[in-house]
């Protein structure tokens, strides 16, 4: 029988109370970032649904069908808020990098509404299903492997810059062939990016936790996975979705 006066076990119940608290501590960080990543995506389809309502009438069709500089504000401005979140965070308040975050999601919902002009409804909603349950899947992977993934980062950045590329090439040779290598490859990609980007979270909380940025740090977690969700989403719309 063990001697409840035996020091080593007030030690191991210690080490356990504290590992309980810690792992309690990573879930609610995690939980958080999950959940403004979720109402970011869900401002997003909100305001991209009203703006398309109406069709050839709608509110998308006049901004981006009219000449003007009112469809490049919509669709560039969303890049500089995500700038200036990206290397801005450590001046910024957390109430501030929160309130560009939702500015933010809610002007992806500007750009994106155009794609309800392009594609059925119904092709979106299946996509949008299969990209929430293929994100799901994977982001649970990134968060439970026991495996180190870091030494996916550089090959990942790589192939980002390779599909911007091919992009943008392909922009000008207009090559169907090119489109649809670019969207599996897209796929492919933000998926490993899913999976990696959950660890890095996952593992940056233990750098910031207790601290004054650990608020921040959930923000910047959320952009992370909402952008890696709508790339997903978007790239497996371009060969999934049926178009109008």
């Amino acid at each position: 029988m063990a001697n409840p006066l035996d020091p080593r076990i007030g030690a191991v119940r210690s080490a356990a109370d504290a590992n309980a608290g810690f792992d309690a501590g990573l879930r609610a960080h995690m939980l958080s970032v999950y959940n403004y990543m979720a109402s970011g995506v869900l401002l997003t389809g909100i305001v991209a649904l009203l703006m398309a309502q109406g069709g050839e009438n709608s509110l998308a069709a006049q901004i981006f069908t009219q000449p003007g500089f009112l469809k490049y504000i919509v669709m560039f401005a969303p890049i500089g808020l995500v700038l200036w979140l990206s290397f801005g965070i450590n001046r910024l308040s957390e109430g501030a990098a929160k309130s560009i975050f939702w500015v933010y999601a809610a002007l992806m919902g500007a750009s994106l509404s155009t794609i309800f002009l392009v594609y059925t409804g119904g092709s979106i909603a299946t996509t949008f299903f299969a990209a929430s349950a293929g994100f799901a899947g994977l982001s649970l992977y990134g968060y439970t492997t026991k495996r180190d993934l870091s030494a996916m980062g550089k090959f990942l950045m790589m192939g980002l810059i390779g599909i911007v590329v091919a992009m943008i090439g392909n922009f000008f040779l207009k090559s169907s062939a090119l489109d649809l290598g670019i969207s599996i490859i897209g796929v492919f990609l933000f998926a490993g990016l899913t999976v990696y980007d959950t660890q890095k979270i996952k593992n940056f909380y233990y750098e910031v936790q207790g601290s004054s940025f650990a608020g921040k740090a959930v923000i910047m977690g959320a952009l992370t996975l909402y952008l890696d969700f709508i790339n997903l989403f978007l790239f497996l719309l371009r060969f999934m979705g049926d178009r109008r």
